[in-house]
């Protein structure tokens, strides 16, 4: 069953060879969240533009999607969770960035704290174990929180276009089991 999948970008965007743009361009049913303001982004409005999104689709479609977060996109999903409640199938939650951490850019602030608690949908936190921005031990703390499947890959950086993910199976696969 194709399920409609929500493209949830982190921190200035997606570029054209992130793996979230191939995506959208590949992936049936895929859109992306349109935030209010990539190099700004505000908690509040990235959470109910995702809202927004998920509503106006949910009344027009009615099949609940699979939300798919890069970065501070696992973080708007994961507020807009504690938030809101609307029908989800799942989230995969890729690289989710740790604004906690006191070199976190002044601009992701806003994201803090990071919520803790079960999601109320099944979800995988996917990180590497040498992401610049999420200690994998943090990583693997926040999936317990969120009662979310983990995955650790060797490497793979911060799983974006500078690490080398345009083309990312892994990543596809990952996506069509929680599609499942």
């Amino acid at each position: 069953m194709n399920r409609p999948v929500f493209l949830v970008p982190g921190w200035k965007n997606s570029g054209p060879g992130h793996w979230q743009s191939l995506w959208e361009a590949q992936v049936p049913d895929a859109r992306r969240v349109e935030m209010p303001n990539w190099d700004f982004p505000r908690r509040h409005e990235w959470v109910e533009a995702l809202d927004d999104a998920l509503a106006l689709h949910l009344r027009f479609d009615g099949a609940p999607p699979v939300l798919v977060g890069h970065s501070v996109g696992c973080l708007a999903i994961v507020h807009w969770a504690f938030t809101h409640q609307r029908p989800v199938h799942g989230a995969l939650l890729v690289a989710p960035s740790d604004v906690e951490r006191a070199e976190a850019p002044e601009e992701l602030n806003d994201f803090a704290p990071i919520p803790r608690g079960v999601l109320p949908f099944p979800a995988q936190v996917v990180v590497a174990a040498d992401d610049p921005f999420l200690d994998s031990d943090r990583a693997r703390a926040f999936a317990d929180s969120w009662r979310a499947r983990f995955t650790l890959l060797e490497r793979g950086g911060h799983l974006n276009a500078a690490s080398g993910f345009g083309p990312w199976p892994k990543g596809e696969a990952l996506l069509k089991e929680l599609m499942r």
